[in-house]
């Protein structure tokens, strides 16, 4: 093999090694949870523990049982958000 295509090779194997360390680091910098749109207020939340939070004390206020946010219909998302945007902390 020559020196040119050993360095290339060795380039690549290198960032398949990298590739999995650097999703890592990039999730972790979003934090633990998920990114979620608000499409009423066209913004972006990252559903995290302070989310979680919010969210549950909306299901307590309304008198809802636990559900996943994601499984709502988006008549309920809808309120949520409403509520959500109402409080002050939001972002």
């Amino acid at each position: 093999m020559r020196p040119k295509n050993r360095f290339f090779a060795a380039v690549l194997m290198a960032g398949a090694l990298l590739a999995p360390v650097m999703i890592t680091s990039c999730a972790a910098q979003v934090g633990v949870g998920y990114r979620t749109y608000d499409p009423y207020y066209h913004d972006y939340h990252v559903w995290n523990d302070g989310e979680t939070v919010y969210y549950n004390q909306w299901l307590r206020e309304n008198h809802r049982e636990h559900r996943d946010y994601r499984k709502l219909n988006h008549e309920d998302q809808r309120r949520y958000w409403e509520w959500r945007h109402s409080h002050s902390d939001h972002h």
